[in-house]
């Protein structure tokens, strides 16, 4: 009999294990995949080059208990993230900034004059309740169609007429020379990868990793007193109100024979391209080598589900499946994909470490 049964094994699912685990309880942590990170899994390719299986991951918080715990697993490269937008022919800074504005216009605005640029072409919106609303009342509805409506249309699937405020304002636009994609307190790498950080994290004697094996099977052969699930809550409850949509991805990978590829660690592509963008991994990583290799993103809606849909409809269904979880027994949600939530690396740290203080009946601080 062990105490929990968890599944999935990211950040969720392992922070949860590593910190009940250091309580003296025994856990098993499961995971479908023959590898743990989930998606933040990263590994050395054919040509020797470190590269994030599913996508870009980049740490940033602004949350100290976060950074401090996670540093007890790995040692940090400083990294802050830059990315570029293909516009009009043109790769210029976003999140868009003075330099975006001037460079993409031809103008000589500064940190006195862009506000008021912004202000002459925003529409008056009132209350925004779409990202479509969020963006043009702040910034007007050119660069709205230039930086914004097409790549929204190729991540989500959906108009951004169709999506949540909250979409839009992940991505601000700004009054200064910033050019940084994050702005956190604490922006860094693991020294020598996700994947290394969790093994150091999960190497526990009350922790037994199990993979390459679906819950739902774990859930049945192995006792347990409790359970912590990271995966789908609408696959749990065997999608009894309907699926919940999600969003995928598909990676296309390249290894080319030189030593940087692209100008800048990630170029967004919103208008031209099929694909979303296309990140150069050696810029992440710090990694010296010959040769480099980069990974184009197709959004697709078949596939592993990588992001909730941001829309009211969405969170409507979600809300059946919640009270479906409020009333199991014995069973918590946590992450991303269990809570329905387009939740940050960290955010989701946040999360994993509250559910511990919370079974354990501590202080969150001390979780």
């Amino acid at each position: 009999m062990f105490d929990y049964l968890i599944v999935g094994a990211g950040f969720a699912g392992a922070v949860c294990a590593e910190r009940l685990a250091a309580r003296g309880k025994s856990v098993v942590l499961c995971d479908r995949r023959p590898h743990v990170a989930g998606n933040a899994y990263d590994h050395y390719d054919d040509a020797g080059i470190l590269v994030h299986q599913y996508g870009p991951h980049i740490f940033h918080t602004d949350g100290r208990r976060i950074f401090d715990y996670l540093s007890r697993f790995t040692a940090w490269r400083p990294y802050e993230h830059h990315v570029l937008a293909h516009v009009d022919g043109q790769r210029l800074p976003f999140p868009i900034n003075i330099d975006t504005v001037n460079r993409l216009y031809g103008l000589s605005l500064d940190e006195n004059s862009i506000g008021q640029f912004f202000a002459e072409h925003a529409e008056n919106i009132g209350h925004p309740k779409t990202s479509e609303d969020a963006v043009v009342g702040k910034i007007g509805r050119d660069l709205y169609e230039k930086f914004f409506r097409n790549y929204t249309k190729k991540q989500w699937g959906l108009d951004p007429s169709e999506l949540d405020a909250s979409v839009a304002a992940r991505v601000p636009a700004r009054m200064n020379h910033d050019d940084r994609y994050f702005t956190d307190q604490f922006q860094v790498m693991p020294a020598r990868g996700y994947t290394r950080m969790f093994e150091n994290m999960l190497d526990h004697p009350n922790i037994w990793l199990v993979l390459g094996v679906d819950g739902e099977t774990l859930r049945r052969d192995v006792r347990h007193r409790q359970m912590i699930y990271t995966g789908p809550i609408d696959d749990f409850f065997e999608h009894r109100f309907g699926p919940l949509p999600y969003r995928s991805l598909e990676f296309r990978f390249e290894t080319h024979d030189m030593s940087k590829f692209q100008p800048g660690a990630v170029v967004n592509y919103p208008n031209e391209q099929a694909y979303t963008r296309c990140t150069e991994f050696k810029y992440l990583t710090g990694q010296r080598h010959p040769k480099t290799t980069v990974v184009y993103e197709y959004p697709q809606a078949e596939g592993d589900p990588y992001y909730p849909v941001p829309r009211p409809r969405n969170a409507e269904l979600y809300r059946k499946y919640k009270a479906l979880a409020d009333a199991t027994p014995n069973v918590h949600f946590v992450g991303r994909l269990a809570t329905y939530r387009y939740y940050n690396m960290d955010q989701v740290v946040a999360q994993a470490l509250g559910l511990v203080a919370q079974l354990e009946g501590i202080d969150a601080q001390a979780a």
